[in-house]
């Protein structure tokens, strides 16, 4: 599985952007996908994920109630809409898919797309 992050860009604190990871393959509907972010000098940390179906997501304190995560399997691809926006989302982020029981860091990455929120 390849996956290919995008959407990233530079916005104002209290907008919205919608992050796309693309994946290859097939068996895609199979996976598990997560999205996690990394600011400059911070550990990665994890923001969202949703399993095969998106009936079943999960998130992080810090941006419940402000991000979705949706996948749609036809089209391969998992997204991320991110609204209300602070400066503290400022960070690369990354989208793993693994499949179930796998540990997302042992999974497949994407590259990553950067996110700048300015105040």
């Amino acid at each position: 599985v390849q996956l290919q992050a995008s959407g990233g860009g530079l916005v104002q604190a209290g907008g919205s952007l919608r992050l796309s990871c693309v994946a290859s393959g097939r068996t895609f509907s199979s996976y598990a996908v997560a999205w996690f972010r990394q600011a400059p000098g911070k550990e990665r940390e994890f923001v969202a994920a949703v399993r095969t179906t998106s009936d079943s997501t999960s998130y992080a304190d810090s941006v419940k109630g402000r991000f979705t995560i949706s996948r749609d399997n036809a089209k391969n691809t998992v997204y991320l809409q991110m609204n209300s926006l602070k400066p503290e989302d400022t960070a690369g982020y990354y989208c793993s898919a693994a499949r179930a029981g796998v540990p997302y860091e042992l999974g497949y990455w994407g590259q990553g797309t950067l996110v700048t929120v300015s105040s």
